[in-house]
């Protein structure tokens, strides 16, 4: 059979290039010794999880702390999956996290000189070398219906034979070139298929850079290379792609595994060197007594949106994905707490080889932690980004006096002095914490444990000598001598000594007045709070709680 003659018969484009010449236009990086260049290769689906998160930070720690680069390329040969904004949305969803391209897709930098990063713009490149390996005699076109496709999966399944397209079951491996050119000249859809030489019954031991030594079995699947549409499948994209984008690292998820057979013979059969493979662990969660795999349908928190909405610190969920990507993380950072997550020596050998658990208990602690640390501005400015994106109106109109909202978190959040608050693990916590101290989400609910009566003298007498001037000393002063007027002790010693000779103690007056002034009997201090909302709208709100 003429090889050259089908070739071009299959793939008639006479612009394609000669292969080797994509040698010269994506030339080997000039690299220091070691550097490792990895990517994150999503389909455009517009859901991006944790899981990405999860390798996307394994692959900028290792190209990054071995000098290399870190790239996005999009998958996009399944048009049916790709939704609009889908590649904005990662960029955006992994920068919220601290993670950066180097170069790639939708990215601007002087390194972009390895692309097209989207695959359907370097459909040439895969017709050029698919037509070379038909004409090598390496691959052929396949004329099956999906009916007939159908039938054999229908019969493999009956005789509970490995599914596919392989041996006896490659109907159109050993075509004749009569047979091929008579459905070429009827017009029949066809796709290009890898014609294996692979033999199932062998196994040999491949080296993956997590799981150590594995045993794989020969690929022996004719699978397809060029869709009937002229696309390829990813199998074949992906093998040329990162020879050419001169990927030396390729970390994914361990549902790959069952692919890598296909993946060894495609990049043997193109004569490309393969990239290290590096599969990572499912991440896992418990249920009872078991543990399964986070599932997109189960578990919200799989959704890295989860986090963003919820407004957990993103440093937080960085640094606990580290605490279970590298078994030495939490060792590094106890001996370096106010250390940069960048400076720890992340190692692919470190990794876990087997299911890891996520634990959400774990990371909410981790952020009530890091947000207990923040300075007021970096609060205000975590608190304004969730507040921009996730916020209410109020919420945004609230955030807009910055000058504000820092007075009110050097308070409530302790940023101001050494008694930090370690109880918020995220930003909506923080938000509606603070949401007494505007008039529009002042909405109190007035649970005084006293009779209205001495509540309205306690009120109304305290707004009459109230002076925003006034230190904590003289402030406390006022409220000990409303004490007094209404029979309640003023000091603490003589309620403990006699409680039944008073209506109450001076703590009680002060609850009777936080109530009023924030609707809780529980606040930072009082005096504080009175200053920061000023003397026109205290006095407002203690008189707002008078009962007539």
């Amino acid at each position: 059979m003429d090889l050259k003659k089908l070739a071009s018969a299959l793939i008639p484009d006479d612009c394609l290039i000669d292969p080797a010449k994509y040698e010269e236009i994506y030339p080997p990086r000039k690299l220091p010794e070691g550097a490792q260049v990895t990517r994150l290769a999503p389909s455009p689906t517009g859901f991006i999880h944790l899981g990405n998160l999860f390798s996307a930070l394994a692959d900028e720690r290792v190209a990054h702390t071995t000098g290399g680069v870190f790239y996005l390329r999009i998958e996009d040969t399944d048009l049916k999956r790709k939704v609009d904004g889908a590649v904005e949305s990662v960029i955006r969803s992994l920068k919220y996290f601290g993670i950066k391209f180097d170069e790639g897709a939708e990215i601007e930098s002087k390194l972009n000189v390895y692309g097209p990063y989207y695959q359907r713009r370097r459909a040439e490149i895969y017709r050029a070398y698919a037509k070379k390996l038909i004409e090598q005699g390496l691959a052929y076109p396949c004329f099956c219906t999906e009916e007939e496709l159908d039938e054999v999966r229908k019969e493999q399944n009956a005789q509970k034979l490995i599914t596919g397209y392989y041996g006896k079951y490659a109907k159109c491996r050993n075509l004749t070139e009569e047979q091929i050119y008579s459905n070429l000249d009827a017009g029949k859809p066809f796709v290009i298929r890898l014609k294996s030489r692979g033999d199932a019954s062998v196994k040999h031991t491949f080296h993956d850079a997590i799981k150590g030594d594995i045993t794989v079995t020969e690929n022996d699947q004719d699978v397809v290379l060029i869709k009937s549409d002229g696309i390829p499948t990813y199998h074949f994209a992906h093998a040329i792609d990162d020879h050419f984008m001169r990927t030396t690292l390729v970390i994914r998820g361990e549902e790959w595994l069952s692919s890598l057979p296909i993946h060894i013979e495609l990049f043997n059969v193109l004569g490309f060197k393969q990239p290290v493979y590096a599969h990572t662990s499912s991440l896992m969660k418990t249920e009872g007594e078991t543990r399964r795999k986070l599932s997109k349908r189960k578990d919200p928190e799989l959704s890295l949106d989860y986090y963003r909405s919820a407004g957990y610190y993103p440093e937080a969920v960085v640094r606990y994905l580290l605490t279970i990507l590298n078994s030495n993380y939490e060792e590094w950072e106890r001996k370096n707490p106010q250390a940069d997550w960048r400076e720890f020596k992340f190692r692919i050998d470190k990794m876990s080889r087997s299911g890891t658990l996520f634990d959400l208990d774990k990371l909410s602690d981790i952020s009530r932690t890091r947000i207990s640390q923040l300075s007021a501005e970096e609060c205000y400015k975590f608190l304004k980004g969730w507040v921009d994106e996730f916020g209410t109106e109020a919420d945004k109109l609230h955030f807009a006096d910055e000058s504000y909202v820092i007075k009110i978190l050097n308070l409530v959040m302790g940023t101001g002095g050494k008694k930090r608050r370690k109880d918020i693990e995220r930003a909506e916590q923080g938000v509606r914490l603070i949401d007494y101290f505007f008039d529009d989400t002042f909405k109190p609910q007035y649970a005084f444990r006293f009779d209205q009566k001495t509540v309205n003298e306690v009120l109304l007498g305290f707004a009459a000598l109230y002076d925003p001037s006034d230190d904590n000393s003289a402030w406390f002063a006022k409220v000990k001598s409303i004490a007094a007027q209404v029979g309640f002790a003023a000091e603490m010693g003589d309620y403990k000594a006699n409680p039944a000779a008073y209506g109450g103690s001076v703590s009680d007056i002060a609850e009777i007045l936080r109530i009023a002034v924030t609707g809780s009997p529980n606040s930072p201090d009082l005096c504080t709070i009175m200053g920061i909302l000023g003397k026109e709208r205290s006095i407002a709100r203690l008189n707002a709680a008078v009962r007539l």
